[in-house]
């Protein structure tokens, strides 16, 4: 049976409706939700059948252990987005022959970056609330739904991508994090890797959530003519989203350097 018409039907149907402009932004966050329920299922075979210490630990600890796959996935994905939008794309250049304000830049790639990140953000913070306070606190929470409102904004609005990018350049950090975690699971808190894992840390958390949102408050200042002109709460979410994520940035900052100081005093 010849399949080419309908291989034709379908990628007809795909370009036509699941990625055409107005459609984009629904069918990103779908496939953000889609792929967080893949991950957590391939997570949970491959650790099963390859970590000998997955099926020794709780149900609980196992959900986590998957829930973690997830964001790892995630965070690699939108730092890698992130990273060419803010350093290497022309699309928010000021040095760019496009036309319009850079804050009100947008292209079908960069929506659909930022709804797979709304996707994630959703699926993850469905997880936390069901399993509260398993997976995390108040904390987790309220980072989720300010990064999740203040991205879907960003997506749904077409405003201040560049700005959302460059805050979610942030999610650089997420690997290493959970790296410790699963290393500290494994009982591997003593090792070599875990050490070197906790000044891997320090050194991303410095430069992806502390340095880095300077150079951002830095870029608003002097593209303030510009920001301005964006809608009243678009023009709140600029500010008031990585300032609060600042204060947490720096909070967590703090408990990374005194747990850093503990483990290189153990071995001394």
């Amino acid at each position: 049976m010849d399949v080419m018409p309908y291989q034709n039907q379908a990628e007809g149907f795909v370009k036509r409706y699941l990625l055409a402009d107005p459609c984009l932004p629904y069918t990103s966050v779908l496939t953000g939700i889609f792929l967080c329920k893949m991950v957590y299922d391939l997570m949970e075979s491959f650790s099963s059948i390859h970590i000998k210490s997955y099926s020794a630990l709780t149900k609980m600890k196992r959900i986590e252990w998957n829930n973690r796959g997830i964001s790892t996935v995630h965070a690699i994905f939108i730092s890698l987005m992130a990273l060419y939008f803010v350093f290497f794309s022309d699309l928010f250049s000021d040095q760019t022959s496009l036309q319009g304000l850079m804050v009100f830049r947008s292209s079908p790639l960069s929506n659909f970056g930022l709804g797979v990140s709304v996707g994630y953000f959703l699926a993850d913070l469905g997880m936390i609330i069901w399993l509260y306070p398993s997976l995390g606190g108040v904390e987790y929470i309220f980072h989720h739904s300010l990064s999740g409102v203040a991205v879907a904004y960003s997506l749904f609005s077409g405003e201040a991508q560049h700005y959302t990018y460059m805050v979610l350049i942030s999610e650089v950090t997420t690997p290493s994090i959970n790296l410790r975690w699963y290393l500290d699971t494994a009982g591997l808190k003593r090792s070599r890797a875990y050490l070197i894992n906790g000044v891997a840390i320090f050194l991303a958390w410095l430069t992806a959530r502390i340095l880095l949102f300077i150079y951002m408050f830095y870029h608003v200042y002097i593209h303030y003519d510009q920001v301005v002109q964006m809608n009243t709460f678009g023009y709140l979410l600029v500010f008031v989203v990585p300032i609060a994520l600042s204060v947490m940035n720096l909070m967590w900052f703090g408990k990374i350097v005194k747990g850093l100081k503990k483990t290189l005093e153990k071995r001394q």
